[in-house]
C-alpha cells in the first residue's frame, strides 16, 4: 500500500461480545453488580446489555463455551474490556458498590491521563472501569507528547468524591 491511511479520529468502539460459560452468573456480574441495562436475550444462549438505552454495549453468549473453564492466562486473547465512567464521581460510586459486595478487586492505577480500577468478571475476562482526565490534564512531555505511567490510585480520594 502506498498510500498512508489514517482512521477517523471519531470513530469509536462500540461494543464488545464476550464468550461466558454461564450467561445468568454473567447477567447478574454486568447488570446487578455494575448496573447494565438488559436490552434482549436469544433463548438461554445469547444477552445484550448497554448502558443508557443504547443497542448494545456488551455481548455475552454461550454459544461456544457453555460450562468451559476461563481461558488460560498464558494465551493470545482479550487483555480487558475498558468500560469508560463519564466523571470521577460516577468511578467512586461503583468503587463504593464493588466494595460493599466485596467483590474482588485485582488493582487501582492512576495513569496520568485516565484512572482505573480492574477486576475479573465470573469468567475471568478482564475489566477495566475507569474515567478519563480532560485532555487539558493530561502529563506531557517537553516535546509535547502525552506521558502516561501506572501509579497507585488515591482510592480514599476518589471516594471522598461522594461526600
Amino acid at each position: 500500500m502506498t498510500k498512508e491511511y489514517k482512521i477517523p479520529g471519531q470513530t469509536r468502539i462500540g461494543h464488545v461480545h464476550l464468550k461466558v460459560s454461564d450467561l445468568q452468573r454473567s447477567l447478574s456480574f454486568y447488570c446487578e453488580l455494575l448496573g447494565f441495562e438488559l436490552i434482549t436475550t436469544y433463548g438461554d444462549q445469547a444477552a445484550f446489555i448497554s448502558a443508557g438505552g443504547y443497542h448494545h454495549h456488551i455481548g455475552l453468549n454461550t454459544w461456544q463455551s457453555k460450562g468451559a473453564p476461563p481461558a488460560p492466562k498464558r494465551s493470545a486473547g482479550l487483555f480487558h474490556t475498558a468500560i469508560l465512567y463519564p466523571t470521577r464521581k460516577d468511578l467512586a460510586a461503583i468503587l463504593q458498590r464493588l466494595l460493599a459486595a466485596e467483590y474482588p478487586i485485582s488493582g487501582a492505577s492512576d495513569h496520568g491521563v485516565s484512572e482505573a480500577i480492574y477486576l475479573d468478571d465470573p469468567d475471568e475476562n478482564g475489566v477495566e472501569l475507569y474515567r478519563d482526565r480532560p485532555e487539558s490534564e493530561w502529563p506531557r512531555t517537553d516535546d509535547g507528547s502525552i506521558e502516561m505511567f501506572t501509579r497507585s490510585l488515591d482510592v480514599e480520594g476518589l471516594l471522598n468524591e461522594l461526600k
